[in-house]
């Protein structure tokens, strides 16, 4: 069985190269959405793909079992498209690409690829987008559908960025190809449903670097602040597209700054009070990174059946620290951090038999004093850090 990608612009058949007609009328059948089987003038059978697609699709291939499949994906299918989704689950996947939308934007905006982030929204929560908001940036967000750019604008102005340009791009390459621009905090147009969202920042971003202010997060008290959680993160050393569990998460702000670092990092947070835990998921949409997955429990009891993470962070529930230590992989980093003399008991004794780094980390902040200034102590803290 072989799986043919192929992928078509909204110029239809016309605007496909000779090969990638070939490579589509040589399959014995052509999935696809409705829309894009239209745009086929062949005489094969055509399936639409159903809805909810990912349940299903084992099932549909499995159907077809030893004939040429025809897949019809948006311009580039690698780029946030089906091809992705086939290439990972199935073995002979032959990827035919089109112009991307991304690319044909860019083109017409004449925005290069190097100045560009893309973000795509495709299914996803639109908040996604707050994490690249900054000051002069240009964003390209993909749209699910017609009622994505409204959803932007009022996000754009929600985050201060309401003096922010939009523009959206209708049905790119195609005959019906539409350009329509307006300031997000203004925006009323009414689009189609294919369309792609250009972005010209006008606002006042939050840094990916960490160490937010405390008030950045919504909290009860709970909260690792900002001079230590940026002492921990250093420690922790996020690197691309890997996995953190934050656990006794409180506020969840280190599973945020962690997810904040790049956009394919991933963070579990763990955290027993219900409350918090719904606070976590609010933190972690307000700041653009609303992936974030949180699980309502105590360690390490919760800790069953989660996947396998490249670091751990403790911020309470010290009592888990060994059942995170075997779920590390070799490699893997560990931060703890105690205020009880109870607490620092359990780190010092951990620091005796397997080593590592422990630091006693005191900050004081300067405050009125009467009439003067003096420096006001924060509670001390204890921070041990190992690699496995």
């Amino acid at each position: 069985m072989t799986i043919v990608v192929t992928g078509i612009g909204a110029d239809g058949w016309a605007g496909l190269p000779e090969h990638a007609r070939a490579a589509i009328g040589g399959c014995d059948v052509l999935f696809g959405s409705a829309r894009q089987l239209d745009l086929v003038p062949l005489d094969l059978p055509k399936v639409p793909w159903p809805s909810p697609l990912l349940p299903a699709l084992d099932g549909l291939v499995a159907e077809y079992a030893g004939r040429r499949i025809g897949v019809l994906a948006s311009g580039d299918p690698m780029l946030s498209g089906i091809g992705t989704t086939l290439v990972r689950r199935f073995e002979d996947v032959e990827i035919v690409p089109a112009v991307s939308s991304v690319t044909l934007a860019r083109a017409r905006l004449g925005w290069s690829a190097e100045e560009t982030e893309v973000v795509s929204v495709v299914g996803r929560n639109v908040h996604r987008l707050a994490r690249a908001l900054s000051s002069g940036a240009r964003v390209l967000a993909l749209s699910s559908d017609a009622s994505t750019p409204a959803t932007i604008a009022e996000l754009l102005t929600a985050q201060g960025f309401g003096e922010s340009r939009m523009t959206v791009l209708e049905e790119l390459g195609g005959p019906a190809e539409r350009r329509v621009e307006a300031l997000a905090g203004a925006w009323s147009a009414e689009v189609g449903p294919l369309n792609v969202v250009a972005i010209e920042c006008v606002g006042r971003g939050l840094s990916t670097v960490a160490g937010l202010p405390d008030d950045a997060f919504e909290h009860d008290g709970q909260l690792t602040k900002r001079d230590l959680r940026a002492l921990a993160l250093a420690r922790l050393a996020p690197a691309p597209g890997e996995l953190l569990w934050d656990v006794g998460a409180g506020a969840g702000s280190v599973a945020v700054e962690w997810s904040r670092v790049h956009p394919r990092n991933r963070a579990i947070a763990i955290e027993r009070v219900p409350e918090r835990a719904a606070r976590i998921a609010r933190n972690a949409e307000n700041l653009g990174v609303p992936d974030i997955r949180v699980v309502t429990g105590a360690a390490p009891q919760a800790l069953a059946d989660l996947p396998a993470p490249d670091a751990v962070f403790l911020g309470g529930g010290l009592s888990a620290w060994p059942a995170c230590w075997a779920a590390l992989a070799p490699g893997g980093r560990l931060v703890a951090h105690a205020v009880t003399l109870e607490s620092e008991q359990t780190l010092a004794t951990a620091y005796a038999e397997h080593g590592g780094e422990l630091v006693r980390v005191a900050v004081e902040h300067a405050a009125p004093l009467g009439g003067f200034t003096g420096w006001t102590p924060a509670r001390t803290v204890t921070q041990w850090s190992l690699q496995k």
